[in-house]
C-alpha cells in the first residue's frame, strides 16, 4: 500500500488513470473492423454476380477468403473486448446476446486465442495457395518454402505458449 507521500499518490492515480491513453487504440480496432467488413462485403458483391461462371475450386477459394476475413474479424473482436477488459476498464454491458468468454479471458487465455487465430488465418492464406498450384501461373517455390516456414513458426510458437501456461499454472497449484 502506498505511504502518506503525497507525491507518490498525486504519480500512482496519474500512473493509473494512464491506461485510458489505450482508448483511442480500441476505437481504432473498432474502425479496422469496420474496414474488415466493408472488404467482406465487396468481395461478396464481386464474387455473387459470377457464382453460376465459377468452378468449385474457384469457390473453395473465395469461401477460404471470406473465412479468412472472418477469422481476422474475429481477433480484432477478441483483442478489442478483451484488452479493454483486462487493460483498462470492465465492460458495463448488461445484454442477453453478451458472450460468454468476455470478462473471462485474462492475459493468458488472450494470448492462446490470437495464436491460435493467427495460426489459422495463416493456414488458410497456405491452403489458397497451395490450391491455387494448377493455375496457369507458376508457382514460385521460394515463396511456397517461406510461407510453409512462416506457417510452422506460428504453429510452433503456439505449442510453446500453450506449454509455458501449461508449466506455469502446474507450478502456481504444486505451491499451494
Amino acid at each position: 500500500m502506498s505511504g502518506t507521500n503525497p507525491v507518490e499518490k498525486a504519480f500512482e492515480k496519474t500512473l493509473f488513470a494512464s491506461r485510458w491513453l489505450m482508448a483511442p487504440m480500441y476505437l481504432g480496432l473498432v474502425i479496422s473492423l469496420i474496414m474488415l467488413v466493408v472488404i467482406f462485403c465487396r468481395d461478396i458483391a464481386y464474387y455473387f454476380p459470377k457464382l453460376m461462371t465459377m468452378n468449385s475450386e474457384d469457390v473453395i477459394l473465395v469461401a477460404l477468403t471470406l473465412i479468412d476475413l472472418t477469422l481476422a474479424a474475429n481477433l480484432v473482436l477478441i483483442v478489442m473486448f478483451s484488452g479493454y477488459e483486462n487493460f483498462v476498464s470492465k465492460l458495463e454491458v448488461d445484454s442477453a446476446d453478451r458472450p460468454g468468454w468476455m470478462g473471462k479471458v485474462d492475459f493468458g487465455g488472450l494470448k492462446m486465442k490470437l495464436i491460435a487465430s493467427i495460426v489459422a488465418i495463416s493456414g488458410i492464406s497456405l491452403l489458397k495457395r497451395f490450391m491455387a498450384i494448377g493455375d496457369a501461373r507458376p508457382i514460385n517455390e521460394t515463396e511456397m518454402y517461406w510461407m510453409v516456414l512462416i506457417h510452422l513458426t506460428f504453429v510452433a510458437s503456439g505449442v510453446l505458449m500453450a506449454l509455458m501456461d501449461w508449466f506455469q499454472a502446474k507450478s502456481y497449484t504444486s505451491r499451494k
